[in-house]
């Protein structure tokens, strides 16, 4: 029976590692073929993040030189335009015996500076290159001042009569100008909305304001520090791209890796802790149903035993009334009815076992002193030696007598079975604010630390004789019947064990 026992432990203790060695490779080829994609996948949007930032670049680069070049422009426009005035300012003042030949063919050269020219009362006497908006106008009113605002009017003094000479950047310029302005407003259209979904921040030349943003929560831009994080992570992971535009301004272009490449990179991780839930989940749920599964078969099992006890138990008690009867009585009825009582106790707690019993407040001093009385009698002879230590007073904690009692039986069984010819027992109750405790004490020969917990298995035994069921009952006695704990507390190889059994108050 011993070697069946152990035989069958074993198994189900090689078959749990051989599964869980299974399931780990399992898992870890599912881990090494996922973080091959993912490194796949990330190396690929690293690859079109880079060549998303040097496009990004150049552009900037090419906006850059435009810009460059735009100011040359510009600069020489500025001298087109002064030239044109003082050719307009030399020819309307020049006396008639003056050559003014070189100045009127730079004004007839003129095809795109507006020229305006107005009396001290606002009265255009000529109007040259207007744009639509403002042809056929006789006033110089408001709004032809805001148009002609950027340079100062000339001053002329002809014959007497004082005139005034308006005059502003040529069409063609302001027409690059806007053509310019587009292609910045484009520009930065495409920056933020990139099609590799790298969030992107614009700031203007402060550094302060933000020009614009894109593959950002909008909400979330309205919140200062949010922003601020979001530059640093973009400053830390980039350097931020500078660009020029018009008018000498500049911009600064701040990105990071897209949330998908992020996302991307902590997936492994995330799938790491989701099948390590899983399985947890799993083996709780699978435990679960086996201990519900075991429970009930035990319980059934014990219904029967009780059930098929009683009724050759009840035929015995008639039988020895019957003895009782006789003329002269039988020498063992009262052993019988001992014997009698004892398989009545036993009855009783398969008969518990099998359904929820129920607790009730008793002396759990006088439960330990009856039940290790009864046992002291029975087993203890010149090999074993008993000794109890109990409190000197009532401790009254809800208890099933019979079933605990049953627990202190099976421990002390095991502990005599450790002791095989000769040793000491000791029963010793302790407790606590909130716990009472029996440890049941044994000179053995103790066990390894590895086995602490297996001994509490179904089916686990080192005796001979027997199925391993004791210890097992004993757990699921004290731990789901009376809500409390028993445990090996120590155990030293050669020297014995000590089983612990705490009960709450």
């Amino acid at each position: 029976m011993k070697r069946l026992n152990v035989d069958l432990y074993a198994r189900k203790k090689r078959w749990k590692i051989v599964l869980s060695v299974v399931a780990l490779l399992i898992v870890c080829f599912s881990m090494y073929y996922t973080n091959n994609l993912v490194k796949r996948f990330a190396a690929q949007e690293e690859k079109q993040m880079k060549m998303w930032a040097e496009a990004i670049q150049s552009h900037a680069e090419l906006m850059n030189y435009t810009e460059t070049f735009f100011n040359e422009v510009a600069n020489q426009e500025s001298k087109r335009v002064e030239l044109l005035a003082y050719a307009y300012h030399s020819f309307l003042a020049a006396s008639p015996q003056e050559d003014t030949r070189i100045y009127l063919n730079i004004i007839q050269s003129n095809i795109s500076i507006p020229v305006i020219i107005t009396d001290t009362d606002d009265n255009i006497s000529i109007a040259i290159n207007m744009p639509k908006h403002l042809q056929n106008k006789s006033i110089f009113d408001d709004e032809m001042k805001r148009e002609f605002s950027i340079y100062p009017p000339i001053k002329i003094d002809i014959y007497g009569k004082e005139l005034f000479l308006y005059y502003n950047e040529s069409l063609i310029y302001t027409e690059l100008r806007s053509v310019l302005e587009g292609l910045f407003s484009l520009f930065i259209n495409d920056v933020t909305d990139n099609a590799v979904g790298a969030p992107v921040i614009i700031l203007d030349y402060s550094k302060h304001e933000i020009i614009s943003y894109g593959n950002l929560d909008s909400l979330s831009m309205k919140n200062s520090d949010y922003v601020t994080r979001q530059l640093n992570i973009m400053s830390e992971e980039n350097t931020p791209i500078e660009m020029n535009y018009l008018d000498g301004e500049k911009a600064y272009i701040y990105y990071r890796e897209s949330d998908l490449l992020r996302i991307v990179r902590y997936f492994p991780i995330v799938q790491i802790f989701v099948i390590v839930f899983f399985v947890i989940v799993a083996y709780l749920l699978f435990s679960y149903a086996r201990r519900s599964e075991q429970n009930q078969v035990w319980a059934g099992m014990a219904k029967e035993t009780a059930h098929q006890i009683g009724t050759p138990l009840t035929s015995l008690m008639g039988w020895i009334e019957l003895l009782k009867l006789q003329e002269t009585p039988f020498i063992g009825t009262s052993e019988m009815e001992k014997d009698i009582d004892r398989m009545k106790t036993i009855t009783e707690r398969f008969s518990k076992i099998g359904s929820i019993p129920t607790l009730e407040n008793h002396d759990v001093v006088a439960a330990v002193n009856d039940t290790m009385n009864y046992l002291k009698r029975r087993f203890a002879n010149n090999k074993f030696e008993f000794e109890i230590q109990l409190p000197p007073r009532e401790v009254i904690l809800p208890l099933d007598t019979a079933l605990f009692s049953w627990v202190l039986e099976n421990l002390t069984k095991n502990a005599l079975d450790a002791m095989t010819d000769h040793g000491k027992l000791t029963v010793e109750m302790t407790e606590d604010a909130e716990n009472v405790f029996i440890d049941v004490t044994d000179t053995g020969k103790g066990m390894q630390r590895s086995l602490f917990k297996e001994v509490f298995e179904p089916g686990y035994t080192s005796k001979k004789r027997g199925w391993g069921l004791g210890l097992s009952l004993a757990r699921r006695i004290i731990e789901d019947y009376h809500k409390g704990k028993i445990f090996v507390k120590s155990s030293t190889i050669g020297q014995g064990t000590t089983f612990r059994v705490a009960l709450k108050k």
